[in-house]
């Protein structure tokens, strides 16, 4: 099953490291990073409010135990947000195109 994956970073050189560590690792087909993302969210009894960067990363379910490894590995989080979601449909080509990267 292919899939997105979600996660959040600090910053720019962060995100670029992570996509850039995945895709020579073959973990990811791409990655599209999304720059200003305001999350609002809960740490440590706090209500907190940062700006990120948001990473949509292209992959497959097989993939997501180690990805899942070297985005910690790397990320400056505590607890990085890693979210995949299932891609219920996706033009032939393009699957076809990440089932050769992968």
């Amino acid at each position: 099953m292919y899939c997105v994956v979600l996660v959040t970073s600090k910053d720019l050189d962060e995100a670029s490291a992570i996509s850039r560590k995945l895709l020579e690792q073959k973990l990811i087909a791409c990655s599209n990073i999304v720059n200003g993302v305001n999350s609002f969210f809960s740490w440590k009894g706090d209500i907190v409010n940062e700006k990120e960067v948001l990473l949509v990363l292209k992959t497959k379910e097989e993939h997501l135990k180690v990805l899942t490894r070297e985005v910690k590995r790397i990320h400056s989080y505590e607890t990085p947000e890693i979210i995949a979601l299932p891609i219920i449909y996706g033009d032939q080509d393009y699957l076809k195109w990440m089932e050769e990267v992968l």
